[in-house]
């Protein structure tokens, strides 16, 4: 039975809301609101109180679409309480608007499921909390753009003010201010009155009212009004709040507007159709070629840190000149270098290595993830992208301090950017297969979404509109259009449309098949409308759990492996030193040519060059010219040109010849002529070098800097152990020590689970149970409402032993071990021994309960048998 239908049974309270919801409706609210629930709630009191604090209400606001918004702000500008049919009349104005009536019963199921309005249609009952934050004032404008009611704009004023008003108006006089207040009020709700006194108004007074009634409401004045001010401050029209400030009442307002509190009702959300539509086929090919490439551009980024990458800041992150120089080293921009510098260390590749000297390095599971097949590999990296709450977007701008973001650095967690990036790919998934949309209609949808999330948008702020200037986006929106950026580069999404395997990343369901006529004949053909899919008013889908995560990443990796070109174990080596690579290379051959041959162009094949300087590499590597000579016969689909032979030659005929150890440090060979050639030598100047012996020059600088220097000036040197033995240098030997990936910040508390659901519902009945419930009550009973009974130990064992033999139930008052008390309705089976075993009405279980840790027992009342 309603509410309507039974009047008695309306709720007084948002606790008595509370408790006549049954447990799939407390479960939904503690779903939706997870702060309720951390920690679990003693009882329904409880829960009503926390769901009424303002951090949690504005929790609650901010979650809303704007249809829902916009119902509660017009609540928050009608009577307390307030009639469905009153709700309705604001939202959808007087000549009625038939899909605001079809999206409200929608919208306020949302705020009665969030407990933020309660009672019955009659009765529609906005939080305490919620009305003030979007209640009209001064200090904060109503988004409805409402001022204040007649009866609070005339607080302040004078009863002969009031009256004079009164009698302008036509309305005749009254014996007090309030009666004064009330017909002046009923005269402004009234259209047909309303309709003649503005009909006297002269054309300059309409144009006054006309410029306040979609707000701000407020105006300035002077002390001598205007005669077109005059005319409407008689009649109350506008009234004085302050000296030289005036304002538009509300009742005169929603006159005015034909019964609306919003100009723009939005009860649907703006579709996201398709701007352009490709091929299927095409879309998965693009993609995973973004996919590979993106492979590709992590591993180079890595190989070129090998040795030891950047150094750390004293404040953390890469400098802005290191940021240039892996821009440069990976031929692209500065904020896209940045995004895959901040991927890697998502995904756990990278990390400082915690020395002394603290640089950048990559962790031990970059050797594990290179040793993955490819498809796992990209799996890896857009799982970390999707739950990392690190926005490398916001790398180069400024924080609350005014200090530089920087890469790598503190100050870039974003806790909704996982949410925001599952929608963007979900709205994607909506479309047909192949169809892109425009990135300001993702961003319209979003913003409908969410209306208040936008990073600093004010609770009561004004009302807007679902698009703003791109140099004014919110947060939200920025964090929208990397999304839409970086899922291109990383193969989830190919010329704008969600890729079969993106879709697959998701979780969301295969689109169905679409009829020859439906197909797009070209790139660049669109949808028709009646085509694309209709989007309901409905809260996003929330996020993958851990575990299905897992499962959908499985089968994107399965779906776009066959879409990754196959590894290549040949090259085909050219005359003029160069190598070309026709696709990508298996990994033995692809980590060897990395280290004889630089990388000199990129894209559909890769061409290396040989230089004396890249097969010195090898040489210092450990490898021998009849290694190299055997490497290369072995990998070519063509003849080793005899100029790369002939190179190999002579750079390892010259390799070794001279030694350099440490001294500080020092050069020998075994022909002095060489010697004397380096020591005549002007750029071994600064070197520091000096003859020990017919063969060994001594130097100042140390082994590393004697070895640069040495080879700047066209020698090959070899670096010695203290025994004489050659020093092998391998490309893989900097490394950091196992590092954690860093862990996402969490936007509040977690959506809990059902098992955590379960319980915490069964534990807020039992403890509303317990608080509840009547017990009978004598003369000089000292515990009250709400207190623990308190009771000898006589009395207790005696009326334990009592229930016993009735069956009936008690009322106790429990401390336990840790000295936590609590109030519990337990039904006693037996006593013995000093305890009581009872079924426990609180916990749903049987229990034993020492008897000296119940505080005292009372019977329950007889009406509660």
């Amino acid at each position: 039975m309603s509410t309507e239908e039974n009047p008695a049974a309306a709720p007084r309270s948002l606790a008595e809301a509370l408790r006549g919801r049954d447990d799939a409706a407390l479960a939904a609210l503690l779903r939706s609101r997870p702060d309720l629930i951390t920690p679990v709630p003693t009882d329904l009191t409880q829960l009503a109180t926390r769901a009424g604090t303002r951090a949690s209400v504005v929790r609650a606001l901010e979650r809303l679409d704007r249809f829902a918004l916009q119902t509660a702000q017009a609540l928050a500008v009608a009577a307390d309480p307030a009639s469905y049919g009153e709700l309705l009349g604001l939202l959808a104005g007087d000549d009625g608007d038939p899909a605001v009536s079809a999206a409200l019963p929608h919208a306020l199921a949302t705020l009665r499921e969030q407990a933020l309005v309660w009672g019955g249609d009659d009765r529609l009952r906005l939080v305490r909390t919620a009305r003030e934050l979007l209640s009209p004032s001064p200090q904060h404008p109503s988004p409805t753009g409402l001022g204040p009611t007649v009866r609070e704009a005339t607080a302040g004023m004078s009863p002969g003010r009031i009256q004079e008003i009164v009698a302008t108006a036509g309305l005749p006089s009254t014996h007090d201010s309030v009666s004064a207040v009330t017909a002046l009020t009923t005269l402004f709700g009234d259209p047909e009155r309303m309709s003649a006194l503005l009909d006297e108004a002269p054309a300059e007074s309409v144009e006054v009212l006309e410029r306040l009634v979609w707000g701000p409401p407020y105006g300035q004045v002077t002390a001598d009004p205007a005669a077109r001010l005059r005319w409407l401050l008689d009649r109350g029209l506008l009234l004085p709040t302050a000296p030289g400030t005036v304002v538009l009442p509300r009742e005169v307002a929603l006159r005015l507007r034909a019964g609306r509190a919003h100009r723009t009702p939005e009860p649907l959300p703006p579709p996201v159709e398709a701007a352009a539509t490709h091929r299927p086929q095409v879309v998965d090919a693009t993609a995973a070629g973004q996919a590979y490439t993106a492979l590709a551009t992590v591993e180079e980024l890595l190989k070129d840190w090998d040795e030891g990458g950047p150094a750390v800041l004293r404040a953390g992150g890469l400098s802005v000149r290191d940021l240039k120089r892996t821009a440069a080293a990976l031929d692209t921009t500065e904020p896209v270098a940045a995004f895959w510098v901040e991927l890697a260390y998502a995904a756990g590749l990278l990390a400082s290595d915690g020395e002394a000297d603290e640089r950048y390095a990559a962790t031990p599971a970059y050797d594990e993830w290179r040793e993955l097949p490819a498809a796992e590999r990209w799996a890896l990296l857009v799982t970390a992208w999707l739950t990392a709450t690190r926005t490398a977007g916001l790398i180069g701008g400024r924080d609350a301090k005014d200090r530089t973001l920087s890469a790598l650095g503190p100050g870039l967690d974003r806790s909704a950017a996982p949410e925001v990036r599952h929608r963007v790919l979900t709205l994607l998934a909506a479309l047909p297969e192949g169809a892109a949309p425009s990135h300001d209609a993702v961003l319209a949808r979003l913003h409908w979404e969410r209306p208040l999330r936008g990073g600093g948008r004010s609770t009561a702020g004004p009302d807007t509109s679902a698009t703003e200037d791109r140099r004014g986006e919110d947060l939200r929106a920025r964090i929208a259009r990397w999304t839409l950026s970086e899922a291109e580069m990383l193969g989830i999404t190919g010329r704008g449309a969600l890729s079969a395997h993106g879709r697959a990343l998701i979780g969301a369901p295969a689109p169905e098949p679409r009829s020859p006529a439906q197909e797009p004949t070209g790139p660049g053909d669109k949808l028709p409308v009646h085509h694309l899919p209709h989007h309901r008013p409905a809260l996003p889908t929330p996020a993958l759990s851990p575990t299905q995560q897992s499962t959908a990443t499985a089968a994107a990796a399965r779906l776009l492996a066959p879409l990754l070109p196959e590894p290549l174990d040949h090259v085909l080596l050219q005359a003029d030193l160069t190598a070309v690579a026709p696709g990508p290379l298996q990994r033995p051959l692809a980590d060897m040519l990395g280290v004889l041959a630089d990388v000199e162009s990129k894209g559909g094949a890769t061409v290396y060059r040989f230089t004396p300087g890249s097969v010195r590499r090898a040489l210092d590597s450990g490898q021998a010219a009849s290694d190299l000579h055997a490497f290369l016969a072995a990998h070519s689909r063509t003849p080793v040109p005899q100029p790369l032979a002939y190179l190999i030659d002579d750079v390892a005929r010259r390799h070794g010849h001279l030694r350099v150890g440490a001294a500080s440090a020092y050069v020998r060979c075994d022909d002095d002529a060489v010697l004397n050639e380096i020591l005549a030598d002007r750029r071994a100047a600064g070197l520091g070098l000096r003859r020990l012996a017919p063969t060994v020059l001594a130097a100042l600088a140390d082994p590393a800097g004697l070895l640069e220097g040495l080879r700047a000036m066209g020698f090959a040197p070899a670096a010695e152990s203290a025994e004489g033995d050659v020093l092998i240098a391998r490309a893989d030997a900097r490394r950091t020590p196992p590092r954690t990936p860093p862990a996402p910040v969490p936007d509040g508390p977690p959506v809990p689970d059902d098992t955590l659901l379960t319980a915490a519902v069964r534990a807020v009945r039992a403890g509303d149970l317990a608080a509840t419930t009547p017990r009978r009550t004598s003369a000089g009973d000292p515990a009250g409402p709400g207190e623990l009974p308190r009771t000898t130990a006589a009395e207790t064992l005696a009326t334990m032993q009592a229930a016993v033999l009735t069956g009936e139930a008690l009322w106790i008052g429990y401390v336990n071990a840790e000295g936590g008390a609590s109030q519990r309705v337990i039904a006693p089976v037996r006593v013995e021994g000093g305890f009581v075993t009872a079924y426990d009405h609180t916990a749903d279980e049987v229990r034993t309960y020492p008897l000296h840790r119940i505080t005292g027992v009372a019977e329950l009342a007889e009406d509660e048998g």
